[in-house]
């Protein structure tokens, strides 16, 4: 029987789980284990991120983007301190406050861009103004950015590199919010370890929930000196698991074989094909350029209307000032297909 089309293009976390993931948490739900990380699994886990990133790496496997993100920048930031990020960066628009909450209430510190990426220049007006205002400000103490960012675009490694060296000569730690980490390699066509630690980050929020897994995230750690102590994080946080097996082996599924990147890649093979054909479309506009799997859209209020009155499901989004229509967001998934894609563009 023909699984029916899917016409949910809200987020890739409507998506199900992927066969691969599912199969990796049945074939570990037998017998006993150690708890709290001291099984055979985490430690699989960690041996094959260190062989996916080709760098030694310290892997802290959680259940949300949320506590990855919150957990990390609880690690460089001081309670008086403050953390740089991109406006539209997901810890400063999405996380409820939980960063600043896990921080003990250092500061977020988001820097305005036309598209989700962070001006060079703008990072450096920022770190002199802010080290000139001495005991009165928050002194900014980790950059954090996002790749993919939350408009779709990517980041280049060359911009990447220019953000983080500028961090790292004021002395800050560096973050990567990496949900969708693997959309912006496929769409690079790099390396895992060309956009992380070689591109300058410490730290790397590695997202598998977005990508096939059920709750697969995890703190990667590049430097030694943030890893210490970062279970007791994790632990008082509240997001030590017991049966943390079930956890790692998610990701292990994922990375085992590179499939978070083919799916990543399918993922964004899928946004390719819906952009070109909203393109094609005489009322429509697209404001951002399509790199990852996100599809950003304005149409006339008719035509969203008409579309959500067929069942389709995706957000409607702000729509900045002088635009005429709606902006609407479309993600694929790995779980998108073709058919699912032009069906849309039909209804259209």
């Amino acid at each position: 029987m023909t699984e029916a089309i899917r016409k949910n293009f809200a987020s890739d976390n409507i998506a199900p789980v992927c066969p691969e993931v599912m199969n990796a948490l049945i074939r570990i739900n037998k017998g006993a284990a150690p708890s709290y990380g001291e099984d055979s699994e985490t430690e699989r886990l960690t041996a094959l991120m260190r062989d996916a990133f080709d760098h030694p790496v310290w892997v802290f496997p959680v259940a949300t983007g949320t506590a990855a993100n919150s957990l990390a920048l609880s690690a460089s930031t001081a309670p008086f301190g403050a953390v740089i990020c991109d406006q539209s960066a997901h810890i400063a628009n999405d996380e409820g406050g939980a960063p600043e909450f896990f921080m003990h209430g250092a500061r977020l510190m988001p820097l305005p861009s036309p598209d989700g990426r962070m001006d060079p220049a703008a990072l450096d007006r920022a770190l002199v103004t802010n080290g000139e205002g001495g005991v009165h400000t928050s002194p900014i103490q980790t950059l954090s950015l996002t790749q993919s960012t939350e408009w779709g675009t990517v980041y280049s490694l060359d911009h990447l590199a220019a953000l983080t060296s500028r961090a790292r000569e004021s002395g800050l730690a560096t973050h990567l919010d990496g949900a969708r980490l693997g959309n912006s390699i496929a769409a690079l066509n790099c390396t895992p370890a060309e956009i992380t630690w070689k591109a300058g980050f410490d730290m790397v929020s590695f997202g598998g929930t977005k990508n096939g897994g059920m709750a697969s995230e995890a703190v990667l750690i590049f430097k030694e000196e943030l890893a210490r102590n970062f279970s007791r994080r994790i632990k008082r946080g509240g997001h030590l698991w017991s049966k943390q097996r079930y956890l790692s082996a998610q990701l292990a599924a994922l990375v085992e074989n590179d499939l978070w990147l083919r799916h990543a890649l399918h993922a964004n093979t899928m946004a390719q094909r819906l952009a070109h054909g909203l393109r094609r479309h005489p009322a429509a506009s697209l404001p951002f350029e399509v790199q990852s799997n996100e599809v950003f859209v304005v149409l006339p209020e008719r035509s969203v209307a008409a579309l959500e009155a067929q069942g389709f499901v995706f957000y409607r989004w702000t729509t900045p000032p002088g635009i005429d229509g709606v902006l609407i967001r479309l993600v694929t998934c790995w779980a998108t297909e073709a058919r699912d894609v032009d069906h849309f563009l039909e209804a259209l």
